[in-house]
């Protein structure tokens, strides 16, 4: 049973999302936004290593192999990593908007276990935008595009200044990412999540 609440309904006046003309092209990897984030990067060993690409519009799909150290339940995936991993997919949808936010809210659906050894192909777009305010949803399916619906989410993100992360992150990450020489990675490590 799904019910979104009213707090992920955009109010009447939200528009029609627009894609940002220098976002990456339908196909194109989407690639880390930080090499220690817990949903994409590269250099967390236990992460997801989840891999997006961007979509049509503002949508994107996302892969990730539900690993062993992912287990809640012998042998299913637990159900944070499977937040986590609807968290990361929903906060890269801002990359193809070029807009920094951050999760102000979301609800999961938790429909079938998702075994370890899975695939989860999850798919998200951008439905409406009302200043600040960014609505998404996603659906995760076990094994492709065409598998049974394992988790479904629905988030707003809040669009924020690059000062919220430098504000509240640890100043040795922070100064480490603002003086890597390459400019789209420097912006892209503070792009999602609060």
């Amino acid at each position: 049973m799904r019910g979104t609440s009213a707090a992920l309904k955009p109010p009447a006046d939200a528009v029609k999302p627009v894609r940002h003309p220098d976002a990456p092209a339908p196909g194109e990897l989407l690639g880390a936004h930080y090499g220690e984030c817990f949903g994409c990067g590269g250099e967390q060993p236990h992460g997801l290593h989840l891999e997006a690409r961007a979509g049509d519009g503002v949508s994107i799909t996302a892969e990730f192999t539900v690993k062993p150290a992912h287990q809640g339940a012998p042998g299913l995936a637990h159900g944070g990593v499977l937040a986590s991993a609807l968290d990361e997919t929903l906060g890269s949808l801002n990359w193809l908007l070029r807009t920094i936010a951050v999760t102000g809210r979301l609800e999961t659906d938790f429909v079938r276990p998702v075994p370890v050894g899975t695939v989860l192909y999850l798919e998200a777009e951008v439905t409406a935008v009302a200043g600040r305010k960014i609505f998404s949803t996603a659906t995760g399916r076990i094994g492709g595009p065409d598998g049974p619906v394992a988790v479904r989410a629905d988030a707003l993100f809040i669009e924020v200044k690059v000062d919220h992360f430098i504000d509240n992150g640890r100043p040795e990450e922070i100064r480490a990412a603002m003086d890597d020489p390459d400019q789209v990675r420097r912006a892209r490590a503070f792009e999602v999540n609060p």
